[in-house]
């Protein structure tokens, strides 16, 4: 009979230590009862409560100098007017400040530039939606003029996205209700629950105008949606 020296037996010990973790995944995997896995969705809409707005001047001038000075006046004058209208200084922020030369050809192959041209961009948050019509008539009534998107969303979209989840789960509920049917199986118990964020989509429902200015706007709707996957357990 041969016996094992010391290191002999711990070098055994330890390669069956090692083995235990790799094939500890197959057998639970072997383990495991079988399974329904379905994805339910949800969303449910309201009316949007704020807005945001993004508008821009543009000026040109001989000079940079002239350009970029008569692209401020004109930003600061259409501040004023925001503010005047009820905007809170919070809500305004200035951004994408640009100066460009415009090239107009050349003269003796070299590039001739005619003028200069200035850009700020100007992000409004509108909290009253009944006033976005005067809001859109002040940014441009003292110098704005580009208008480059106009968005609407809920200040506080978290109930909504609470009932979209609930939504969500008694869509997959009843998914996997049809699918235990259709195989003759029953439903078991939950083995996990998992949640991928839809996030916010607008859904365009036009309903009724925000306001009796000039400018005839309508918010129509957001929507906020749920998609919860879950893993139901069969019981044959």
């Amino acid at each position: 009979m041969r016996v094992l020296s010391t290191p002999v037996l711990s070098a055994l010990v330890l390669s069956a230590a090692l083995a235990l973790p790799m094939a500890a995944p197959v057998l639970a995997q072997e383990a495991l009862s079988p399974m329904i896995n379905v994805t339910g969705t949800g969303t449910v809409e309201a009316a949007p409560d704020i807005a945001t707005l993004s508008i821009g001047v543009t000026t040109q001038g001989d000079t940079a100098a002239t350009a970029l000075a008569a692209n401020s006046a004109a930003l600061e004058a259409v501040l004023a007017r925001l503010t005047a209208a009820g905007i809170a200084p919070s809500d305004m922020q200035t951004s994408n400040l640009s100066l460009n030369p415009n090239w107009t050809g050349y003269e003796s192959n070299a590039p001739v530039i005619s003028s200069y041209i200035a850009s700020n961009q100007l992000t409004i948050t509108i909290r009253k939606l009944d006033g976005l019509g005067a809001v859109l008539d002040a940014s441009v009534a003292d110098g704005a003029n580009t208008l480059n998107g106009l968005t609407f969303a809920v200040a506080d979209p978290k109930p909504l996205l609470d009932e979209a989840r609930k939504e969500a789960v008694a869509d997959a509920r009843a998914k996997a209700d049809l699918l235990a049917t259709a195989a003759g199986v029953k439903l078991g118990k939950i083995v996990s629950i998992t949640e991928t964020m839809a996030g916010e989509a607008p859904v365009p429902m036009y309903k009724a105008e925000l306001s009796a200015a000039p400018v005839p706007v309508v918010g129509g709707e957001v929507g906020m949606s749920a998609s919860i996957t879950i893993f139901y357990e069969i019981v044959e």
